[in-house]
């Protein structure tokens, strides 16, 4: 649709009310504001979702692993031989034999329950989010009965690199006098840093032959983990990962052990969407409501313009383009708030926190240390075009109207 000069100079005029007009330039000025808010609000949910899915699956996979393969009775024995030959299957990275086992922590200042988990410091050296959250100092000292613990764990339980930490697990040795506790007290030689609370709060990392021991797994181990070429796309490997070991052990990925949390997220995602989107949708209804006013109150200067030769298309062009206009500034506007928000979300964040002295992204019920965002071009221009549709539609009608005026009958009553 083209826009004269002589369109675009009405329209733009009879978005200036005048002082007896000033009801319909508020409807206008909120119209505007509405959009503005609801392009600013969906950019910014939109990016902080995407945020959340992406540093919770890199984090998942920079520690869990794509693929784990257990054992269906007692330790997985051989794990070396089991090693190369899960190496030399297409599209598999990396294997890292693990022990695992649920354990009491405790310390002078308290005690509860983690998760300890048997590692080479190789394969943490060889983990990038693993190697970025330890001291290399720490990972040097990584071995015989030294540990490293979550940073939140180490704060509750109120130690630091260089104490010590008693772990005691419930599924002792059989004695005479029945079944007794393995405790044993370990070297702190460091703390982690992961930046999710599930694991900085709840995870001790320990000397595979060290945890093997303690756990009694002999020369086993309770695990391997296996990191794919493509995470997304596991089939292949698990198919071929099952011709290997057979029926002796079982084979959990990824996306079946986080299932319910990228369910969760994408399900959000797309709830505050669509409940976003109604703020949009109501500005576009204000806009309707205004311009309906704007074209009963216009009705004698239409009437004018159309005995001065004015086609009903150039009416209908001059109230589409003020009612669009509304609509172009209201989603530009939220355009660029919704984006630098977005961009700085967690600078933002602190800023706020800093005056009003209340913690406002709490890590025990978000997972995160920080809030994540991630600008995805792709949901910038759905946003933007979805607003700028119905900006547009929401001056159809109203429009029409105009343009069907019957300038005999608006001037005969004037």
């Amino acid at each position: 649709m083209i826009f004269g000069q002589f369109e675009r100079m009405v329209a733009f005029r009879y978005l200036r009310a005048r002082r007896a007009e000033g009801f319909v330039s508020v409807i206008a000025i909120f119209s505007l504001l509405g959009i503005m808010l609801g392009v600013a609000t969906l950019i910014i949910v939109m990016s902080v979702m995407n945020g959340f899915r992406i540093e919770f699956v890199n984090h998942i996979l920079g520690i869990e692993g794509h693929l784990s393969v257990l054992s269906a009775k007692g330790p997985l024995a051989d794990f070396d031989a089991l090693d190369k030959r899960i190496r030399a299957i297409p599209g598999v990275v990396a294997a890292r034999p693990q022990v695992q086992g649920q354990v009491l922590a405790s310390t002078n200042s308290g005690s509860t329950g983690v998760l300890v988990r048997g590692m080479r410091a190789d394969d943490i050296a060889a983990q990038p989010l693993l190697a970025g959250a330890v001291d290399p100092a720490a990972l040097a000292q990584f071995k015989d009965d030294g540990v490293i613990v979550g940073v939140r764990l180490a704060q509750r339980l109120g130690v630091a690199a260089g104490g010590n930490i008693t772990i005691v697990s419930p599924n002792g040795n059989a004695t005479a006098f029945g079944t007794m506790p393995r405790i044993k007290t370990y070297k702190i030689v460091g703390v982690f840093d992961l930046g999710m609370y599930q694991y900085d709060n709840n995870m001790i990392m320990m000397p595979l032959a060290a945890a093997q021991l303690f756990f009694n797994t002999g020369t086993g181990v309770t695990s391997v983990e296996i990191f794919a070429k493509d995470p997304d796309n596991l089939d292949a490997v698990r198919a071929a990962l099952g011709e290997l070991i057979g029926p002796s052990a079982r084979i959990v990925d990824w996306r079946q052990t986080q299932a319910s949390y990228i369910n969760a997220i994408e399900i959000e995602r797309n709830v505050m969407f669509l409940i976003l989107t109604l703020i949009i949708l109501v500005a576009a209804f204000n806009i309707i409501s205004g311009m309906i006013m704007m074209v009963k109150d216009k009705g004698h200067d239409i009437a004018i313009l159309r005995t001065m030769g004015a086609t009903r298309g150039m009416i209908l062009r001059i109230f589409i383009l003020s009612g669009a206009s509304i609509g172009v500034v209201g989603t530009f506007l939220g355009f660029v708030i919704g984006t630098e928000f977005a961009l700085h979300i967690e600078s933002i964040r602190q800023f706020v926190q800093d005056i009003v002295g209340v913690n406002l992204f709490s890590a025990e019920i978000y997972f995160f240390t920080r809030i994540p965002a991630q600008v995805y071009a792709s949901d910038v221009v759905t946003v933007v075009a979805m607003a700028f549709a119905l900006s547009f539609l929401a001056t159809l009608y109203p429009s029409w109207r105009a343009a069907r005026l019957d300038p005999v009958e608006a001037l005969r009553y004037e």
